[in-house]
């Protein structure tokens, strides 16, 4: 089977550091290949597969800001549809602009929604709902007015995560700086537990960065920058549990099935994807507010460390993911 997998350019595929969308891409593609499938990755230039690689700019606009993201993805998405004809599946990891394309091609394309950045572009995938093969990524995030092939959640490779059976006394926030992350609230978690707290990620937001984080850094609440593997497996390893207080309705939320595939347990908001992805009071806590993270923080060494591992292994790793992937291909090919 001849697939091309269609990622953003926004990041290099796999990303550095953030890019979740570049990063599933990138475990789809690679999965494929291992399977024997012939795959085309269109992405970055500096991009690493096992596959082949096409692209059309050799750095993601968001790695070099001297690039018109429009200009970079009319010309990436064009790239793979005027060679649409040499594949048996195009699977769109690049949200709704490539569904444009789809009544000008014969191969069928199946498009992951990772999530809706607005419900402005809901009408993009209902003019195609009879055509396209959409895949959510929990059931949580599935809009009312779109026919769904599958819900297909997102996998890691457990071998890029290592388990720790004995943590380190500090909670983490691990996500963009951002409002909707929560960050902000972790750390109330932190100061009322009176525990230090990690935090670690890319500063979306810097007015929220500068007015609601940086003046309440100090010895105990420290932010460490962004992680790439290596320093985000060993966060999230030795973390006591990590902080996931979020204010918006998560897709899927990928640093809480990688913290559990350390054997690292998780006190979410419960809201969005989150129940689909922790078993409350088994992997973690479903809670509704700071208030009601910061009762728990204590019952965090009831948690069996070791079953967090399993739950993730069976539910979230690549190869699930990429089987689960595979059943679709041969349903619609």
């Amino acid at each position: 089977m001849k697939i091309a997998i269609l990622s953003p350019v926004a990041w290099r595929t796999p990303p550095r550091h953030y890019g979740p969308w570049e990063q599933i891409a990138s475990t789809i593609a690679e999965g494929m290949v291992k399977k024997g499938a012939d795959v085309t990755l269109f992405a970055t230039g500096d991009s690493i597969t096992a596959g082949k690689l096409s692209s059309i700019c050799d750095t993601g606009y968001e790695e070099d800001r001297t690039q018109d993201a429009k200009v970079l993805e009319c010309l990436h998405i064009s790239n793979l549809m005027e060679q649409a004809g040499d594949f048996h599946i195009i699977h769109n990891n690049f949200d709704f602009l490539p569904l444009t394309y789809s009544g000008l091609i014969k191969t069928p394309l199946i498009t992951t929604i990772h999530g809706f950045s607005s419900p402005r572009i809901v009408p993009v995938y209902k003019k195609y709902n009879h055509s396209g093969h959409y895949v959510s990524i929990s059931n949580a995030d599935r809009s009312p007015d779109l026919e769904y092939l599958a819900t297909v959640y997102n996998g890691m490779d457990p071998k890029d995560f290592d388990f720790v059976a004995q943590p380190d006394d500090y909670l983490l926030y691990f996500g963009r700086i951002h409002h909707d992350k929560g960050c902000w609230e972790a750390i109330q978690i932190a100061k009322q537990t009176k525990r230090r707290l990690l935090i670690a990620g890319i500063i979306q937001d810097e007015g929220y960065y500068k007015n609601k984080i940086e003046p309440e850094l100090n010895d105990q609440i420290q932010y460490v920058g962004h992680a790439g593997p290596d320093k985000r497996k060993e966060l999230l390893g030795h973390a006591l549990a990590l902080l996931h207080p979020i204010n918006f309705n998560e897709p899927f939320g990928m640093s809480v099935a990688e913290c559990m595939l350390c054997g690292t347990p998780v006190i979410a908001f419960n809201r969005g994807s989150m129940p689909e992805l922790i078993e409350h009071e088994k992997t973690g806590f479903l809670v509704s507010n700071v208030d009601e993270a910061v009762t728990v923080v204590n019952d965090l060494k009831n948690i069996d460390r070791g079953y967090c591992r399993e739950h993730a292994v069976a539910k979230f790793s690549g190869d699930k993911m990429v089987d689960d992937y595979w059943k679709l291909y041969e349903k619609i090919s």
